[in-house]
Order: C-alpha cells, then sequence, then structure tokens
C-alpha cells in the first residue's frame, strides 16, 4: 500500500510543477446546491481557466484499472477517506499535463487537513477562494427540484451534506479569510446576477478600471 504514493514520487512533481509554472489556482467552495458547478462552466469559457475536480479525478483514476485506481477504490468500499495526498497527487498530474497555467480546483480542500497537505505538498497557495455563499433552505429547494420522485429518499442525505459542508469546509473558508483571500459571493439570486459577481472578481484591476 505504501509504495502506491511514496514521499519521493510527490516531491519530484513537486518540484517540477511549482518551478515550471507556479500556477495560478483558485479554489472553489460552497455547499451542495450552491451552483458552483455553473459558475465553474461560466468562468472557464469567459476567462480561460482549466476546471479540475477532486471527485471526477478519483472516479477517472478508479476507472482506469490502475494500481491506485484499486486502491482508491478499495478504500471508499471500506468507507475510510482517501488520503490527502492521493488526491492532491492526482490534482498535481492533471496540472503538470494541462497546456494551462490558470485552475480552478472544485470540491477542494474539504477540510483543513486537506488544506495544509496541498499547500505543503504543491508549495502553491491559491491566489483567491471562490466561496458560493447560499442559505441552507435555497440548497435544499435547488437540490430536491433535481431530484424529483425521489423527495423522501433525499431529504435526510442532503440535510447530512450540509451538516458536513459545515463543520469540515467553514474552518478552510475561515482560514483564508484570515489571510485575506476569500471573494463571498451570495449564490442564492438568479444564475445571471450571481455570475455579474464572479466577474468581478476574474477580471483584472485595469480592466474594471476602462
Amino acid at each position: 500500500m505504501g509504495t502506491v504514493v511514496d514521499a519521493a514520487p510527490i516531491k519530484a512533481t513537486n518540484g517540477s510543477l511549482a518551478e515550471k509554472k507556479k500556477p495560478t489556482v483558485v479554489f472553489v467552495l460552497g455547499g451542495p446546491g450552491s451552483g458552483k458547478g455553473t459558475q465553474c462552466s461560466n468562468i472557464i469559457e469567459n476567462f480561460g481557466y482549466t476546471h479540475l475536480s477532486a471527485g471526477d479525478l478519483l472516479r477517472a483514476e478508479i476507472k482506469s484499472g490502475s494500481e491506485n485506481g484499486t486502491m482508491i477504490q478499495n478504500m471508499i468500499k471500506e468507507g475510510k477517506i482517501v488520503p490527502s495526498e492521493v488526491t492532491i497527487k492526482l490534482l498535481q498530474r492533471a496540472m503538470e499535463e494541462s497546456h494551462n497555467d490558470k485552475f480552478l480546483i472544485d470540491g477542494f480542500p474539504r477540510n483543513e487537513e486537506n488544506r495544509a497537505a496541498f499547500e505543503a505538498v504543491t508549495g502553491i497557495e491559491p491566489s483567491v477562494v471562490l466561496f458560493f455563499d447560499c442559505h441552507e433552505k435555497e440548497m435544499e429547494r435547488r437540490l430536491l427540484s433535481r431530484n424529483e420522485g425521489r423527495v423522501d429518499d433525499n431529504i435526510e442525505t442532503i440535510r447530512k451534506r450540509f451538516r458536513v459542508f459545515l463543520e469540515s469546509s467553514i474552518p478552510v473558508i475561515e482560514y483564508y479569510e484570515s489571510k485575506g483571500k476569500v471573494r463571498k459571493i451570495d449564490a442564492a439570486r438568479p444564475i445571471e446576477e450571481v455570475f455579474e459577481s464572479v466577474k468581478v472578481v476574474f477580471t483584472p484591476k485595469n480592466e474594471k478600471a476602462n
């Protein structure tokens, strides 16, 4: 098991990534149903970022049938949390293989341990943390309208996801707030209005002045 993610390959990856590009990284955080996915699509289309989802990368690795993928699948089956280093290594690899140097990392870090490990392993701090702030009732309404016909099955699961988000991700947001990196977006509004606020974050200062 230890051979899958040992320290040496991570260090090597770290060096080449940080020295080669020093990429711009934006963490995108928000509760389930806050509209992160929709706004990530808008940012990619308008500002040329590459979108990386930690969950998608883990699923793709499992599907690949690699030794790493098998290990990840077994951990998930056993109800264990995939170690931060595994997820970070997948994110690093995706960043290195991309021809871009601007990345939206969606749904990561999920907790303080993720955050500290990402910075320690990659040597990269996010330039901005985009926090889609949406009250629970609205997120619940959106999620239930997506899952029509399965409301009774999903309501408890949805509320559990809210609790997990609050317990684990809010400390990450508070940490970056103390460093002046958080841009809080009122995500309870219509999509177009939310994107108007998002655009302000990504538009260079000189263009705003013009």
